[in-house]
């Protein structure tokens, strides 16, 4: 079956030239088109003089219209090809040494060539996540093969839960897809016991983004006074705590997620003695620390999607300068602060300058020690800088 043809305007076809996956309404000539493909289409993607350019999945509902399959011209985009890209995701992680990990990400969206897709592991559970109409034909397929690979599951875990689903015209769907789920997930990461809610936590459950520097932050607690905002099931915590922290204190603003935390903090056999916990918006409880003249020596600030896109920037900006400054007037002289943004529409050179900021109305001298990114089964694909969006 032939592919309906989607024609882009003229010169607007530079981007899908240098492999860039995404295709807005702006570059397309919708008036051209004969009939409006369904959610999820496979269609070609033309110049205006008819040349081919890529195969993409498309999307009516969204401004980013079109999502790239793939930009050679005689490969079909089936189930076939998901398959093979699934394998070759699983293979490069295997090949990197993190397939391993009791807990990684499989899939990587666009990264793994498998536009909207999300796929992590934690131990005997699987948790995908689809968030794109380009990906929605193909979730029986995708089912098929998480049976027969890899693992024996105990439970297949959907969490197309995210909130850009409904920018593709797509309902929230939150279900076991396979097998049972008595007892929650777990993982070992770093010699640290996790317990993963896969149906109701953030995200699939857990931030794996963040292990590799969860361990880094673990190096820097010996005998310190640690501060960990945003802390959510405290990873960063217990990180801390086994790296030797003296006390670490603990804010966010969910009741539920500090019970969580503390019950990990019990099971791993942490010292709770050096713990304390704090439910508090991290904005307000920062301010007061300050009037109180409390000091720290290691602060982590983790917040979450303050700019899901560049259009939300400049108020994003502002939130992420004042939990910084403020941080910063918490450091004791000497201290080390881990800041991060998750947000795709704050770039590096945006936030380091937003940190610089803070630092200068925090009369504080400030030296970038380490840039800090997503673990490296979160990978970056060349053609697709969107990927990066955890930086730190």
């Amino acid at each position: 079956m032939t592919n309906k043809s989607i024609f882009l305007k003229p010169n607007r076809e530079k981007s899908l030239k240098a492999h860039h996956p995404w295709v807005y309404s702006g570059a397309l000539d919708l008036e051209r088109m004969k009939a409006e493909p369904a959610p999820g289409e496979i269609v070609t993607l033309r110049t205006a003089d008819g040349g081919f350019l890529a195969h993409a999945g498309w999307s009516a509902a969204s401004q980013l219209r079109a999502r790239v399959w793939s930009f050679h011209e005689g490969e079909a985009v089936d189930a076939s090809l998901v398959g093979r890209r699934l394998g070759a995701a699983l293979a490069f992680r295997s090949h990197m040494g993190l397939a391993t990990r009791d807990g990684f990400r499989w899939v990587h969206g666009e990264s793994d060539g498998l536009p909207g897709l999300v796929v992590d592991v934690y131990g005997d559970v699987l948790v995908f996540s689809i968030s794109a109409a380009a990906m929605e034909p193909f979730r029986d397929a995708l089912l098929a093969y998480f049976q027969r690979t890899f693992r024996t599951w105990r439970a297949i875990v959907e969490r197309s839960d995210a909130d850009v689903r409904s920018y593709e015209g797509l309902e929230p769907r939150t279900e076991i897809a396979f097998g049972t789920l008595d007892t929650p997930a777990t993982i070992i990461e770093h010699g640290l016991h996790y317990e993963i809610d896969v149906l109701a936590g953030h995200k699939t459950g857990y931030y794996l983004d963040q292990a590799d520097n969860r361990a880094y932050a673990q190096t820097l607690s010996a005998g310190k006074r640690v501060l960990n905002c945003f802390c959510y099931t405290g990873g960063f915590s217990m990180a801390a705590l086994k790296g030797g922290a003296a006390h670490v204190t603990s804010v966010d603003a969910s009741a539920e997620a500090l019970v969580t935390a503390k019950k990990q903090i019990a099971m791993n056999a942490l010292n709770e003695s050096h713990c304390t916990w704090d439910e508090a918006d991290v904005f307000e409880y920062l301010r007061k620390k300050r009037d109180a003249g409390a000091q720290y020596d290691v602060i982590v600030l983790d917040p979450p999607k303050f700019a899901p896109s560049a259009a939300h920037a400049e108020k994003a900006a502002r939130a992420y300068k004042d939990i910084n400054l403020w941080a910063m007037r918490l450091l004791s002289p000497g201290g080390v602060l881990l800041t991060f943004s998750c947000s795709g529409g704050i770039d590096d050179a945006l936030f380091q300058k937003i940190v610089a900021g803070a630092a200068i109305d925090a009369h504080a001298e400030m030296k970038i020690v380490k840039k800090l990114q997503a673990s490296a089964d979160h990978p970056i694909a060349a053609n697709f800088p969107e990927g990066h969006y955890l930086k730190g």
